[in-house]
């Protein structure tokens, strides 16, 4: 596993650019394998969880071919291939969570299995959700772990409850398959739902596919029946959590960076992280295709920072946390447990590492800020521990980030762009 060793710098002064967002790529790359015709979505990502969903796409009976950032597929029409073989879907949870539902739409035996990681991540209340539409399954040992094995017969209809979700990808993988339902099916969720904003995206491409969504309460979505999707032209935008890494550069750095690529008034859940940013003191100007952060000095003092609607910041804020004066508190965020590390156990381990005084809760972290030193940094192949620690290698001497290769993950071209600093 090869070490990448970060080079303090000055002050920074830069234009950088963010490729396509990763949640809308893979919800828009599922959609378009549904829908009815061809769709050429355009400044997607092609990472490896692109990849392997992708792949998985393709086993299903999607066509799809790459140019570039550009991505052409030619769609299903809701009409699911059997492989007859087991689709691996890597590390990818999203992908994972996404083709459980759509298989169901198939008929016969399919098998989603992936990388040991994998195997440690829940998708037991999806299957609980589908088996109130029809569906049989089974997962590891019985307690809800993949390898999943769907018996496929179609989705029924009806009222699917979801009760205190540790991710909202539940949600939004049953109404992506929904309207291919043989009637019309009614999402609600109650309790507490991390991550909610990605159910409003999930919402939107759907929308820009063609497919309508009743909004019938607070947290109840219908999906009516005899829709389908269709083939089109589509726009991503730029990802968000890739864009969180040089604003917490610009913090770090109290320099200026834009950051192009990026649509200010995005849907993306972690947009939401500019406001923390301007709560630390930095400042920012937001164009058209753009957004531009100036540091300043980090204000001190005790913060209680709730990120359950934006939990894949939670490592970019323990990193900015580490060099702000004084306690801050990380809270409703316990299903970091189960993303591509424990996350919550890998930033206490990585900040102790560092010098800084850090310690887990029930659902989050604590941080005392202080002076950080350099150090060797465990990734945990972790794509976001990796590029958050990197960061703060540009102002500490002595960082240095193993296993480089797993920004791969989400952002291929994560190195080139922080040597542009």
């Amino acid at each position: 596993m090869e070490t990448e060793e970060i080079k303090p710098v000055g002050s920074v002064d830069a234009v950088v650019k963010v490729p396509g967002s990763k949640s809308l790529t893979q919800r828009a790359l599922v959609i378009a394998a549904l829908a009815q015709g061809s769709s050429t979505l355009r400044n997607g990502l092609i990472s490896e969880d692109t990849r392997y969903l992708m792949d998985g796409l393709r086993a299903l009976g999607a066509e799809i071919t790459v140019s570039g950032d550009d991505m052409v597929v030619a769609g299903t029409g809701g009409r699911i291939h059997n492989p007859g073989r087991t689709i691996l879907r890597g590390n990818n949870g999203t992908g994972l969570r996404f083709l459980t539902s759509l298989v169901s739409l198939g008929r016969g035996r399919f098998v989603l299995d992936g990388e040991r990681r994998l195997r440690e991540r829940p998708v037991g209340p999806l299957l609980e959700a589908l088996k109130t539409l029809g569906v049989t399954s089974e997962s590891r040992e019985g307690k809800g772990y993949p390898p999943v094995i769907i018996e496929a017969e179609g989705l029924r209809w009806g009222t699917v409850t979801l009760t205190d979700v540790e991710s909202s990808q539940y949600i939004s993988s049953l109404l992506i398959s929904a309207p291919y339902a043989g009637g019309d099916i009614l999402v609600r969720w109650e309790g507490r739902t991390v991550s909610e904003p990605y159910v409003g995206m999930t919402v939107a491409v759907m929308e820009d596919f063609g497919v309508e969504t009743v909004r019938e309460g607070e947290n109840h979505f219908r999906v009516k029946r005899g829709q389908q999707y269709s083939g089109r032209p589509y726009l991503i935008e730029g990802d968000a959590s890739s864009a969180s890494y040089f604003f917490l550069a610009a913090a770090l750095c109290q320099g200026r960076i834009r950051v192009e690529n990026m649509n200010p008034d995005s849907l993306q859940g972690d947009m939401k992280f500019l406001e923390v940013m301007e709560a630390s003191g930095c400042s920012m100007i937001r164009g058209d295709s753009w957004v531009e952060i100036a540091g300043r000095p980090l204000y001190s003092g005790e913060k209680v920072i709730d990120m359950g609607g934006m939990p894949d910041m939670a490592p970019t804020l323990a990193v900015l946390s580490a060099f702000r004066p004084g306690r801050t508190v990380i809270t409703n965020v316990s299903h970091l447990r189960f993303k591509e590390s424990d996350r919550i156990a890998a930033l206490v381990n990585e900040l102790n590492r560092i010098g800084v005084t850090a310690s887990e809760t029930d659902d989050g972290l604590v941080i005392e800020g202080g002076n950080p030193h350099g150090g060797e940094i465990e990734t945990y192949n972790d794509h976001r521990i990796a590029m958050s620690f990197a960061v703060a290698g540009l102002v500490i001497p002595g960082m240095r980030i193993k296993n480089r290769h797993c920004v791969d993950k989400s952002f291929p071209g994560f190195w080139d762009e922080l040597k542009k600093l």
